[in-house]
């Protein structure tokens, strides 16, 4: 079992930037995939980005590649969401997700736990 907590929303101006985190619990954080997803009002809950567990390697939403990164410190057992040049349409509730798996994915039914989310705001 891995509780998830994510931390770092809240109201940014266009082009600003801010840095999510999520700490999770457990002892196996390395062996999890990680990813973070976000849910605007009435819109459905969308891929953002995703870290695999044993390399690092990193995945992107096409709508945030080259302004988020996605990193992780297994020894602190967070991963971080640094997301620069924010845009009114990155408004969400942003989530943290995870499962214990070499391989990574963009569906969020494929992930076994889940955050209760923070929130982001972009002012225009």
């Amino acid at each position: 079992q891995v509780q998830l907590v994510e931390s770092g929303g809240g109201l940014v101006q266009t082009g600003g930037s801010l840095r999510l985190s999520c700490a999770a619990s457990g002892r196996t954080f390395n062996s999890y995939a990680m990813a973070w997803f976000r849910e605007a009002p009435g819109k459905e809950r969308d891929f953002v980005a995703a870290i695999t567990s044993n390399n690092g390697y990193t995945y992107y939403a096409d709508s945030v590649k080259g302004r988020f990164t996605i990193s992780r410190d297994n020894a602190e057992n967070t991963v971080y969401l640094q997301m620069n040049s924010l845009k009114p349409e990155d408004t969400a509730v942003y989530y943290c997700a995870a499962r214990p798996s070499s391989d990574v994915d963009y569906r969020p039914g494929w992930y076994e736990y889940w955050g209760k989310g923070t929130q982001v705001t972009v002012s225009s």
